[in-house]
């Protein structure tokens, strides 16, 4: 995908994806939507991987990286520096794992299409930098996702008709 300042390379490495038809599509309009904010209009050209998994990969990862020893439905892994001049940059990657996220999107009574944009909407928020550790950065990390999200017409994931304000 290449939109505005963000470039997404998307790598099929496990899980059956085939029941979300037009997931690279799905994929590349989180990333347009996240690339079209206005409060991320100013970042320089930076490019970032999401890889389509499974859950034993996914859980493998999580024991490793956060010492969780079970799957999870995404996770990021922020480039660890820059390459000077290079352009565009790399922002890290993104990890998805099918199972969890189809599983989700069911017990949340939601479509798997919209699961997969939020995480992916989720996924490059972690890599910008933003978390939700606290109350307040989660606050503004959801806000994102929902005005994001809603920007192609996903409701908001978190439940309730308000969204979380947004820290300045």
């Amino acid at each position: 995908m290449q939109s505005l300042w963000l470039s997404l390379n998307i790598l099929h490495e496990a899980g059956d994806w085939s029941r979300l038809g037009q997931r690279d599509a799905l994929i590349d309009a989180a990333g347009r939507a996240l690339a079209s904010d206005a409060r991320f209009a100013a970042h320089p050209p930076a490019e970032a991987c999401v890889a389509l998994s499974d859950d034993e990969t996914l859980r493998t990862l999580n024991a490793q990286f956060r010492g969780k020893d079970k799957p999870t439905n995404v996770l990021s892994f922020p480039a660890l520096e820059r390459f000077g001049a290079a352009s565009p940059q790399p922002l890290g990657d993104i990890v998805l794992a099918q199972e969890t996220l189809e599983r989700e999107a069911a017990e949340q009574g939601v479509t798997a299409a919209h699961h997969l944009q939020h995480l992916v909407v989720h996924g490059l928020l972690h890599l910008l930098g933003f978390d939700h550790e606290t109350d307040a950065d989660a606050g503004e990390m959801e806000g994102l996702e929902i005005e994001i999200l809603a920007s192609l017409g996903i409701p908001n994931p978190y439940g309730g008709e308000e969204q979380p304000p947004l820290v300045p």
